[in-house]
């Protein structure tokens, strides 16, 4: 009787496979037969498992999520209404998502989604996938804002996001890409973040 070596399942492997090959090559460089030489399979696995490029790209949309959930796990965000909460413990939580994605092997998931977002804004049915798993992540950051007294949760949500994001793009693909913040640096700035968002309030 055989026995199969252990390892990811198959469409969790194309669906890696398809990320690495968006952070390496780009959005031309992902193709079916390129997932199945990368990924060591035989041709036409991919295609089973994704007829359509755009098969492919959704599935590759949500393995972005799923990874991207390990990195920043909406369920670290503390609650600053209940025990263990409050504004330094979301600073901590905040500073230490995006420290383990400028370390940690993560800049390359990061490439992956900058592809996949320029992707999605050329075609609407990708968007739709892409906006869904990003909402994951607004959401439960947005009603902490709120429980935290926030009068504007919604913008205070997109100027978190939008500043997250930007020290991501600048520290992984623009001019500071060889500059990686400390956990104290990034904890500095969401500190001067939420005191313009939410005042001096403990």
């Amino acid at each position: 009787m055989s026995v199969r070596s252990a390892g990811p399942p198959r469409t969790e492997l194309i669906a890696d496979t398809a990320l690495a090959l968006l952070a390496e090559r780009g959005m031309r460089g992902l193709t079916h037969r390129a997932v199945d030489d990368a990924a060591g399979l035989p041709q036409g696995s991919t295609s089973n498992y994704a007829r359509t490029r755009l098969a492919l790209l959704e599935a590759a949309v949500r393995r972005q999520a799923e990874r991207e959930a390990v990195v920043l796990d909406p369920g670290e965000l503390p609650d600053p209404a209940g025990a263990g909460g409050g504004r330094e413990a979301l600073v901590a939580s905040l500073a230490l998502a995006l420290h383990r994605y400028l370390t940690e092997g993560s800049r390359q998931l990061l490439v992956s989604r900058y592809e996949l977002a320029l992707e999605a804004t050329r075609r609407p049915e990708l968007r739709a996938y892409y906006d869904a798993a990003g909402a994951q992540f607004r959401e439960p950051l947005t009603a902490m804002l709120r429980a935290a007294g926030s009068t504007d949760p919604d913008r205070h949500t997109l100027a978190l996001v939008a500043w997250s994001d930007g020290l991501l793009f600048s520290c992984v693909a623009g001019s500071y890409h060889a500059t990686v913040p400390s956990e104290e640096e990034l904890r500095a700035g969401f500190r001067e973040l939420l005191r313009g968002m939410l005042g001096d309030q403990a």
